[in-house]
């Protein structure tokens, strides 16, 4: 108690009796942070000297909750309920368009230089340059995994502000999940067409593990490249740091 405090409940739709899956916790920008698992559960462990930092739930789909770390442990039995995020619709205007696939992002194979994996709930991604009008049709990571289990993962797409001020632009989750089993031709694809996802401008692609299934390791094999830069965090909510890039890219139309 002398060193931090455990805190530990279940994160609820606002009838406090739906759980939310995978949500995003911890100490915003601190190595501080999990995902609650399928059922809403999570524990974290907040060292002392975070108690005055602000400790943030977040889902897509959801309004974030954000609370001060002493008066979440104080004042909360640690069950969190998020109120559910209605978006509004933008106006469209259609008009013919010419588009062109492109390929942004990484694709090195090359595996003299990786990037490996880890047991834990971690987030890696790349900044997709755009400067049009960008349609997502699929996204690929190439990677080896290793012999146990399967490994559960979000891709998570955010825009790029001034200064990389990230919000993420997804209204549902996208879920994939993969084993060494399924992992064909060291590439793991992830089919968007169905998500009507456009962006303009630059955008941040992220790959995120939320569970590991049949496995007390997790192992990722990723070809990176060091002409290139990825970007990381450790733990949900936590700060983002530079990284070697990761082989990680789209498949997209844009407009000519």
């Amino acid at each position: 108690m002398l060193f931090g405090q455990q805190i530990s409940g279940i994160v609820f739709e606002m009838d406090g009796e739906t759980p939310i899956e995978f949500v995003n916790i911890g100490v915003v920008d601190k190595n501080v942070g999990t995902v609650s698992d399928r059922n809403g559960n999570y524990e974290l462990q907040i060292p002392a000297e975070f108690h005055d930092d602000t400790l943030r739930f977040s889902s897509i789909g959801y309004h974030p909750y954000s609370v001060k770390v002493s008066d979440f442990i104080n004042l909360n039995d640690g069950n969190v309920r998020l109120e559910q995020r209605i978006y509004d619709m933008e106006e469209v205007i259609v008009r013919p368009r010419r588009l062109r696939e492109r390929t942004l992002g990484i694709t090195t194979r090359n595996y003299s230089i990786v990037s490996i994996g880890w047991m834990g709930y971690g987030e890696v991604g790349v900044l997709m340059k755009n400067s049009n009008t960008a349609f997502l049709k699929e996204a690929n990571i190439n990677l080896k995994i290793g012999p146990h289990g399967t490994i559960h993962s979000r891709l998570n797409i955010y825009k790029a502000g001034k200064n990389m001020q990230l919000e993420n632009i997804l209204t549902n989750p996208i879920y994939f999940s993969f084993s060494k089993e399924e992992v064909k031709n060291d590439r793991v694809t992830i089919d968007l067409r169905d998500q009507n996802i456009v962006v303009e401008g630059d955008f941040l692609v992220t790959f995120e593990v939320v569970e590991y299934s049949g496995c007390r390791i997790g192992l990722l094999l990723i070809p990176a490249s060091l002409f290139h830069r990825a970007y990381f965090r450790e733990k949900s909510q936590g700060r983002w740091i530079n990284y070697p890039g990761i082989s990680l890219s789209v498949l997209v139309d844009v407009e000519r």
